[in-house]
């Protein structure tokens, strides 16, 4: 297979960065992502921070297809509380900020923010589980661990 030469080859599916411990993910939305009155359905907020935390996990280098398929394991949401401040419409260019505030021998805790410019729109607070394919907990990978450690150090450097 030869590559499309009108396609540049800087172009990626995602384009999340960390600065200083907090992962930062662009979104755009659309018109399929609002109800009637062009305003965003509440549950599409949930959906832009799980693309924000997968390309987070993606950016510390951490393939949760691969450990699954492995049988290592993967991350589940086991607990989240969310506020909804200000409503995002249709068009609005929203930036979810991520920063993992807490980590433990199975889960870790990420805080998170959807930012519409200066406005903050929704946050929440996520809690996930590193599970067995068969739904148990299990400790985080060594390396995953000594990753999340990172960040969280950058994100509170004393």
């Amino acid at each position: 297979m030869t590559a499309d030469p009108e396609i540049p080859n800087n172009i990626k599916p995602h384009d999340g960065r960390f600065i200083d411990g907090r992962h930062y993910f662009a979104c755009r939305v659309y018109f399929e992502d609002t109800d009637f009155s062009g305003i965003v359905y509440h549950a599409n907020y949930l959906r832009y921070m799980e693309r924000a935390r997968s390309d987070m996990l993606r950016g510390l280098e951490m393939n949760q297809h691969e450990a699954f398929g492995s049988g290592e394991g993967v991350y589940a949401v086991t607990d989240l509380d969310i506020k909804y401040v200000f409503p995002a419409k249709l068009d609005d260019d929203l930036v979810v900020i991520s920063t993992v505030q807490k980590l433990r021998a199975a889960s870790l805790i990420i805080e998170q923010k959807i930012m519409c410019g200066v406005r903050q729109i929704t946050s929440a607070s996520v809690q996930a589980a590193f599970l067995t394919p068969a739904g148990r907990p299990r400790r985080h990978p060594q390396a995953w661990t000594k990753a999340f450690a990172s960040v969280m150090t950058q994100n509170n450097p004393e």
